[in-house]
């Protein structure tokens, strides 16, 4: 089972991951974690953690980790973004059909000033691209 471990393990959090070098070559035999850098993926830096030094290898498969990250990141924002169209389809089938007016005086407001707010930033940077 050892050998089929990696040789590092990413623990994400918020903007990034802690890294850690895994370590099954001491006397009990057990996996340990030993810290070895965190990761920033906002400004792309590496700090190493403690007195350890990433190896070039350790590197290497560090920034082929931020890149897979920032991609599946890209992705699951575009999820998102689809999956918030079919909530607002899905919240005007309510409005219309199912709502009471207390339902609708309770998030009218707060909807229709979202609306207004994504409304104004994609129609500013529609005509920024010249569309």
């Amino acid at each position: 089972m050892a050998d089929d471990l990696p040789q590092l393990y990413f623990r994400t959090r918020e903007n990034g991951a802690l890294v850690f070098r895994l370590d099954s070559a001491n006397r009990e035999r057990r996996l340990d974690l030993v810290p070895l850098a965190s990761v920033n993926l906002n400004n792309g830096q590496i700090r190493p953690q403690g007195e350890r030094e990433p190896t070039e290898a350790e590197r290497e498969e560090i920034a082929r980790w931020m890149e897979d990250r920032r991609a599946a990141l890209a992705t699951r924002t575009l999820d998102d973004i689809r999956r918030a169209v079919d909530h607002l389809n899905l919240v005007a089938g309510w409005a219309q059909a199912r709502a009471t007016d207390a339902e609708l005086d309770a998030v009218t407001d707060p909807l229709l000033l979202a609306m207004h707010d994504l409304r104004t930033v994609l129609v500013r940077r529609r005509a920024e691209r010249g569309d």
